[in-house]
């Protein structure tokens, strides 16, 4: 009996050592586990708190959500080549040569650009099924040409101009492409404005976050940024396929040409005609659209007027560095709470608030140009920045109002293009203007008062009737 008991005590203890061994693996496993989730804590937990934010309302069943994302990391890359060429073309050097060096910018980047930019949208109408390979092609674009941009900071190449120029058309072309997806995106019940400014919210959070980011890597070198750009491009280039296939549709869709005419206002052309026009849309839309283009040629004429201006002369007992910064966060945070009103207000009487936002820029110019000083010129960026971002999503409700879905993305591609073109020509006035603040200002606010005398009557008539009839289509 003891021979019999001998194998099972022997078992019991062998037994008992091998449970002892296994049981402190596993208490090492769970500690090697718990110091994982610990380290990885500080990354994941602001990672599920963005998610939930994005993905909240229906937006990650629609695919919204997957979109803003994608549109913070385009922010936040753009942000990163902005910061590499400010310091390169602006700060490097002294007023007069930084000038001359922004003007032969303009000069070499914007001027074919502006020549470009009429074309993107038609090519890009032409490959409607292909818009997730469109804005990872962007993405990949920037991401090669942010490389090219390493090596031209440091030598100095005339190489910097073409692959600036090569950054811009991607951008525009991501741009066109973005606005096009979100109306297959929207979550139910969800408007289009609102769908706007969440995408257009979480590009500026990311904007934010990037630059004292882009300005810490340039503190190591002028290549670092744009290194920076490289990965967060690489990373938008596979996060594009992660969209919704239903990007890639057009069902449905046709195409929205540019010149207002009575007789194409209705549907899509049936015959060809000799001139095109911009069918479908209304007239709502037109002149809201001026008005728009009005207030993204302030917002080119201050940046660089003010870059300049404040460079020379910084606002009272400050350094330019932080004249400029004052006035770069205060046009920041207008266009945050304009975004955050727009996505409140949703698309309530869109004419009424451009008429009442472009008003009330114009007569922020006029006071800023009659009583120059440090508090009203960040004043009037920060309510230019507001009326800016308002704006826009008013435009992109009366889009949606009155212009069919067959045409809509269509019209979106057109109008980024006419606002982008107003954006340089401002930018163009901006560097031409002496550095005399009254000056400036005050062509700022002619700027503005033109586009609201031009646009409002036809604004205000559309108002009073409610809205161009909804055209049909046939």
């Amino acid at each position: 009996m003891a021979a019999a008991r001998s194998p099972q005590d022997a078992t019991g203890v062998g037994g008992a050592k091998g449970n002892s061994r296994s049981g402190g693996s596993s208490r090492f496993r769970g500690f090697v586990r718990s110091l994982g989730r610990a380290l990885h804590l500080p990354v994941t937990g602001p990672a599920r708190g963005i998610r939930k934010a994005t993905h909240a309302q229906g937006a990650g069943e629609s695919g919204l959500g997957k979109l803003i994302e994608l549109h913070a990391v385009n922010g936040a890359g753009d942000m990163m080549i902005t910061v590499a060429l400010a310091s390169t073309v602006f700060f490097s050097v002294p007023t007069d040569e930084a000038r001359g060096r922004v003007a032969l910018y303009l000069a070499i980047t914007m001027a074919p650009f502006t020549l470009l930019a009429p074309v993107i949208g038609p090519l890009l109408d032409r490959v409607p099924h292909g818009r997730r390979a469109a804005m990872a092609c962007a993405m990949l674009a920037r991401a090669l040409l942010a490389l090219v941009l390493s090596g031209a900071v440091i030598s100095g190449s005339i190489q910097l101009y073409p692959a600036a120029l090569g950054v811009l058309v991607a951008s525009r072309s991501y741009g066109v492409v973005r606005s096009a997806v979100v109306p297959r995106l929207l979550p139910p019940k969800f408007s289009l404005v609102k769908a706007n400014s969440r995408v257009t919210l979480g590009g500026l959070l990311a904007t934010g976050i990037a630059a004292p980011v882009g300005a810490g890597l340039q503190a190591l070198g002028p290549r670092w940024p744009l290194y920076g750009a490289f990965v967060i491009f690489m990373a938008g280039t596979f996060l594009s396929f992660s969209l919704p296939h239903k990007v890639d549709s057009a069902k449905g869709e046709d195409t929205a040409l540019l010149a207002a005419d009575a007789q194409h206002l209705h549907g899509p052309h049936r015959q060809p005609v000799k001139r095109p026009g911009l069918r479908t849309v209304g007239i709502a839309v037109t002149h809201a659209l001026g008005a728009n283009c009005s207030l993204r040629c302030l917002s080119g004429f201050l940046i660089f007027f003010l870059a300049f201006l404040l460079r020379e002369h910084p606002l009272t007992g400050q350094s330019a560095a932080v004249s400029l910064g004052m006035v770069a966060v205060s046009a920041g945070l207008g266009n945050a709470c304009g975004t955050a009103v727009g996505a409140w207000l949703r698309s309530r009487a869109p004419e009424i608030i451009i008429v009442t936002v472009v008003a009330l820029v114009a007569g922020a110019a006029i006071v800023a140009a009659v009583f120059f000083g440090a508090a009203l010129v960040a004043a009037l960026t920060a309510i230019a920045g507001f009326a800016q971002a308002l704006s826009k999503l008013s435009l992109d409700a009366l889009i949606q109002r009155d212009v069919p879905e067959q045409v809509r993305t269509s019209a979106f591609a057109r109008s980024e293009t006419l606002l982008q073109v107003s954006w340089v020509f401002g930018g163009a006035i901006g560097i031409a203007m002496p550095l005399n603040g009254a000056l400036g200002l005050s062509v700022g606010a002619a700027i503005v008062a033109a586009g609201w005398l031009t646009t409002v009557r036809g604004l205000l008539s559309s108002a009073r009737h409610g809205g161009a009839a909804r055209p049909r289509v046939d």
